[in-house]
């Protein structure tokens, strides 16, 4: 994971085709990432974590976004051709639509801007 500056805001952008997460528990190596580039916003792609993440009957999604929302870490993540969403996730992104903390973009650029958003 790298860090960006962008719009003034420190981004830490995960590498398209590595994955940092094998479960919930890994999402500390998110946080630490964040803490150690001095940020509180996150770009990932889908491969960055566990496939489970997508299917919200696991419960991964909910865990891991719990986490973050504690540190008040801001979550993009870049939809890929490949990303397939469990029946139910689109329920949890209208959810999530009402707060700041996680959305699911189709283009960088958005992603990026509405992580810089405050």
């Amino acid at each position: 994971m790298e860090p960006l500056e962008y719009q003034g805001e420190q981004i830490v952008v995960g590498q398209a085709g590595e994955s940092y997460m094998g479960g919930p528990a890994d999402a500390a190596r998110l946080i630490e990432a964040c803490f150690e580039h001095g940020a509180s916003r996150l770009l990932l792609y889908p491969e960055n974590l566990s496939p489970q993440f997508f299917d919200l009957s696991s419960g991964d999604a909910g865990e891991v976004l719990q986490k973050l929302r504690n540190y008040r870490i801001r979550l993009a993540i870049l939809r890929t051709p490949a990303l397939r969403l469990s029946s139910r996730f689109g329920e949890l992104l209208a959810d999530e639509a009402e707060g700041s903390y996680f959305r699911l973009f189709d283009g960088r650029e958005e992603a990026l801007a509405w992580l810089a958003q405050t």
